[in-house]
């Protein structure tokens, strides 16, 4: 019991190392302008490197599963480790936008998300008794990643240049993830693990989940939580200067208060869901997201109004995040979490990519954000009807005894 209790320490440290490594990512606005700057690329394109990445991580993760049973997970994550380093040391020699998109936003996006998944994945299946906690804690260390490397970034790319930084960075990075991964231990489930939320709960394969309605529901309701929670990472600089109008230091303080706020939600939000259920923290998280947007959209803003919905849709975001996997896991079972969870992921990446999309469509920030709220407000109805599948059909046939039983025994 001992050995297993020290097992289980060492597993969390591991997966805390490889989390802050990989979260690493989520500083990537502080490059568009230097990169922009030393090549004369166009902003914008240069941010597209972002959305790449995002649609790259979420898509790896649908051959995490397969990848892992060939090569075991310390080996896997390792490996996702060395490539992902060495994609941001050799984007520090790209001298096209091309080379930028295929090193920085796929490779890097792609090590990203099979280390992402496997490793969540993996440590939710050693706790499975506080496994919305424990989910806090390992995507908070993902976010946690972003606001510790926001300085360390900063400071090499003041110091010694763009190029500098990004072969640092990723020199870190491969060290940080690595080691954790020696750490690391891989977990044994059953075939007949039963979830917290539900003792009738089955193991769905991945054909089996693809069957139900309750898979393309959670699709949505992830889809939306990272569309409005991805399109603020990546332009929350910008939305400062252009709609609250922050001076550009001002502007850039609220890319360090999503990065708390969005750690705080992992970690809070991830131990809330454990006491007052997973889909109302998700349907809570979406109404204050709506209604942060409206505000964003609609009110003439100042410092403070900025901040405090910036910071809301941040925390929001983050518990979102936290709280899918173990959705999925009560929803679908542990023993096949990589490749279901690994296909409502893509919600992840397309919600990445849209947000760009249709922020050109309709023409800005304020129109975008309107249409997040809508969005927002379907999935708020959608989480808070949605039941596992199956329950409702169990429950109705325990009723149905039930009231067989009390019918004969009067």
């Amino acid at each position: 019991m001992k050995e297993n209790k020290n097992n289980r320490i060492s597993i969390i440290v591991g997966t805390i190392l490889v989390m802050l490594g990989l979260g690493t990512i989520y500083t990537w606005s502080l490059y568009n302008q230097p990169l922009a700057d030393l090549y004369g690329w166009d902003v914008s394109a240069v941010s597209t490197t972002f959305s790449i990445m995002s649609f790259a991580l979420a898509f790896s993760t649908l051959f995490s599963g397969k990848i892992q049973e060939k090569i075991g997970l310390r080996r896997l994550i390792a490996t996702s480790g060395i490539t992902l380093g060495a994609g941001l040391m050799i984007s520090s020699q790209a001298t096209s936008i091309a080379l930028l998109y295929i090193f920085a936003g796929v490779v890097v996006g792609a090590a990203n998300g099979v280390a992402y998944m496997t490793t969540l994945s993996n440590i939710i299946k050693w706790f499975p008794e506080k496994k919305g906690l424990i989910s806090g804690i390992a995507v908070g260390a993902y976010g946690s990643g972003s606001l510790v490397f926001k300085y360390i970034n900063s400071f090499i790319i003041e110091s010694a240049g763009v190029k500098a930084g990004f072969f640092y960075w990723g020199l870190i990075a491969l060290i940080m993830i690595v080691a954790g991964s020696l750490l690391v231990k891989e977990a044994k489930v059953s075939g007949n693990t039963k979830t917290a939320t539900a003792a009738l709960q089955r193991d769905y394969s991945l054909k089996e989940m693809l069957k139900t309605k309750e898979a393309y529901l959670l699709f949505v309701i992830l889809f939306t939580a990272c569309m409005s929670g991805l399109y603020l990472i990546g332009s929350v600089k910008d939305i400062g200067v252009s709609m609250a109008g922050l001076d550009i230091t001002s502007a850039a303080n609220a890319v360090a208060l999503v990065a708390i706020f969005n750690t705080l939600g992992r970690i809070i939000l991830g131990a809330l869901s454990d006491k007052v259920g997973r889909l109302n923290v998700v349907a809570g998280a979406l109404l204050v997201t709506a209604i942060a947007v409206i505000v964003l959209s609609t009110v003439e803003l100042n410092y403070g109004i900025f901040f405090v919905c910036v910071a809301g849709i941040a925390f929001c975001f983050g518990g979102n995040i936290t709280v899918f996997p173990t959705i999925v896991a009560e929803f679908f079972g542990l023993k096949n979490q990589n490749q279901n969870y690994g296909i409502v992921y893509q919600g992840f990446g397309l919600g990445a990519l849209s947000a760009s999309f249709i922020s050109v469509i309709l023409g800005g920030f304020q129109p975008t954000f309107k249409f997040i709220a809508v969005l927002c407000f379907i999935s708020f109805i959608i989480s808070m009807t949605l039941k596992a599948p199956g329950l409702k059909t169990k429950n109705k046939k325990n009723w149905t005894m039930e009231s067989y039983q009390e019918k004969h025994a009067n």
